[in-house]
């Protein structure tokens, strides 16, 4: 049953359903209110995170390589940096109603992953096969974490009137808000450093600092989007639900980034593109 299941993947098939517990339990704790349910829920992700530790460390073992080469590997990623995000969260600041929603993305990716998981090990090509490629890729997943926190924190901010987070009431206007921003300066701290390893590996590997690679440029894109955020939310009138659609539309551009660029023609010689 399991192997019909999960294929040749139970293991991660297991740390889909420690999310989807997650899920099935933080969600109806954030709306009824229930903190023995979205307590529940929180420990459910921890454990989820803690399975998918050891997943990606027993892939690297097997493969002999950092498994963050191709789609199914980044869709095992991926999850561990949403929760390992929305756990500081709600440490640092008891954002508590993070935790259905890291769960939910969580559940999607890994299902995809489970649908469409790889046949055999990928070797890296030469180019990968750089000190800068682990360093380069975990902070760019890490700021992909951070910044769809920040996305879900915008998106509440412009569709509850009041809501909890932890056992305070928070102003829509304020507290979310605020919590959102600072996700997305972290995000968009992870990305800047990110772009610069990037910059690095690109001279060290290929003799320029920026080849304009199709990957390269929507990275770019989504870096400006964000700084562009970063300066309007100065601006009169800006500053409250204008600030949190850009922050909407701005991871927007985070997910073309990861997932829709590769569905161009030029992202055909890409390296940067994962299948």
């Amino acid at each position: 049953m399991i192997e019909e299941l999960f294929g040749a993947h139970p293991d991660v098939g297991a740390v889909a359903v420690l999310h989807g517990g997650a899920l099935l339990a933080s969600a109806p704790g954030a709306v009824l209110r229930k903190r023995t349910l979205a307590r529940a829920g929180m420990w459910l992700l921890a454990a989820a995170f803690l399975l998918n530790t050891w997943v990606i460390a027993a892939r690297w073992v097997d493969a002999g390589r950092p498994p963050f080469k191709t789609l199914f590997e980044t869709l095992l990623f991926y999850p561990w940096c949403v929760a390992a995000v929305t756990l500081a969260f709600v440490a640092l600041h008891r954002l508590q109603v993070l935790v259905p929603f890291a769960a939910g993305v969580s559940v999607i990716g890994l299902a995809y992953a489970l649908w469409r998981p790889d046949v055999e090990f990928v070797k890296l090509p030469p180019a990968l096969q750089s000190g800068w490629f682990v360093p380069h890729v975990v902070t760019y997943f890490v700021a992909y974490a951070a910044l769809f926190l920040s996305g879900v924190l915008a998106l509440l901010a412009l569709v509850l009137p009041r809501s909890r987070c932890g056992t305070a009431p928070l102003d829509r206007e304020s507290a979310l808000a605020t919590h959102a921003h600072h996700a997305a300066v972290f995000g968009l701290g992870a990305l800047t450093f990110g772009l610069f390893l990037g910059g690095v590996w690109a001279k060290y590997a290929w003799g320029d600092w920026w080849s304009w690679d199709p990957k390269e440029n929507w990275a770019l894109a989504t870096w400006l989007a964000y700084m562009i955020y970063l300066h309007v939310r100065l601006m009169d009138g800006w500053s409250g639900r204008r600030a949190m659609w850009a922050l909407v539309v701005s991871f927007a551009a985070v997910v073309f980034t990861y997932l829709g660029m590769s569905l161009l023609p030029t992202a055909e010689g890409s390296l940067h593109v994962y299948r």
